[in-house]
């Protein structure tokens, strides 16, 4: 990527946005972030996020959301960007049954309308968050050439609607599209609305712990950094790829998570057990090859020490955590 052309980062506040904001602009290139701040989770943590990232030189934010197409238009016109990075998006499968048509109008007609930016303004590089949930009743290790026809909720499905359009755009307009599927993406500063910040918090302040099923299922649990790593590993030109990411090993289970951050913290969890959630899926294991093939990329970041820097996190933070809606 040209260090003179800033690179559009969407969902700059968010987990995953934020992170690589701060990785391109380690690197020296300068970045335009825009989140629309929604409160879909508690937006003091997304504030949080953002307030780390305007302080760093090269960084510019718009409160901006994807699904405004004009303002999105003026953007464009306002910068030459040399690669568009859409991480903003609908997550969490759960609350995707609720307001299904959200998820529809972010994660798919979002993703249109920067395509649609990227056509008119001549921009060649796109690169879009994808999702493990796409794999559901597939068998393990899930790879890229799977048949992923039946999504099991409407996040999934979704994300699966922006995939096709990103391939339309590459194949009508020559769009260099890199489509990854993260698998479980977890550390710091971490949603409030996954098990991770939850049961950590949970634990440390002996409220009980909402488990949905036994804690068998298990997670290709993919630290934050290592992710980060990969997606912008993946805006060297491929054509059009769906690369995984995700840890590339033996899924770790709920309880074995449970059981570290009980040892972190030196407390026990109280946990009250509720039914399997039919949304939910009981295993998730990447297989990882392409990414190492095309992407030279592997996790560095094993799981366990993963769990311990985000109990760490949560202690050096844990005063204004305590405010954090969950």
């Amino acid at each position: 990527m040209s260090k003179s052309q800033p690179i559009l980062v969407t969902g700059a506040a968010g987990f995953i946005g934020s992170k690589t904001a701060e990785m391109l602009l380690d690197a020296g290139q300068p970045v335009v972030g825009i989140d629309n701040l929604n409160d879909y989770y508690d937006p003091q943590v997304k504030q949080y996020r953002l307030d780390q990232l305007k302080k760093r030189e090269g960084f510019t934010f718009r409160p901006l959301d994807i699904e405004d197409l004009p303002a999105l238009k003026t953007l464009f016109g306002e910068h030459s960007f040399s690669a568009v990075i859409n991480l903003a998006a609908r997550a969490g499968v759960r609350y995707s049954m609720d307001n299904p048509h959200v998820y529809m109008t972010t994660n798919a007609h979002g993703t249109l309308n920067l395509l649609e930016c990227m056509k008119e303004r001549g921009v060649q590089k796109f690169i879009l968050a994808s999702t493990s949930s796409l794999y559901a009743g597939q068998p393990m290790p899930f790879v890229e050439t799977l048949p992923v026809n039946t999504p099991i909720s409407p996040y999934a499905a979704s994300k699966k609607a922006a995939e096709a359009m990103a391939y339309t755009y590459h194949h009508l307009y020559g769009i260099d599209v890199s489509i990854l599927r993260y698998f479980t993406v977890f550390g710091p500063a971490g949603r409030p609305d996954m098990s991770i910040l939850r049961f950590i918090k949970w634990i440390d302040e002996g409220t009980p712990i909402e488990l949905f099923g036994d804690g068998s299922q298990s997670r290709d649990f993919t630290y934050v950094d290592d992710i980060a790593r990969g997606t912008i590993a993946a805006l060297k030109p491929l054509g059009y790829e769906i690369i995984n990411l995700g840890g590339g090993n033996n899924p770790v289970s709920i309880n074995a998570m449970i059981e570290s951050f009980e040892k972190h913290l030196g407390k026990k969890a109280v946990i009250n057990q509720k039914p399997f959630h039919k949304a939910d899926m009981k295993e998730t294991w990447a297989n990882i090859d392409k990414a190492k093939s095309l992407l030279g990329w592997e996790p560095q970041i094993d799981p366990f020490e993963g769990f311990r820097r985000s109990v760490a996190w949560h202690e050096a933070n844990r005063d204004w955590l305590k405010t954090i809606k969950l």
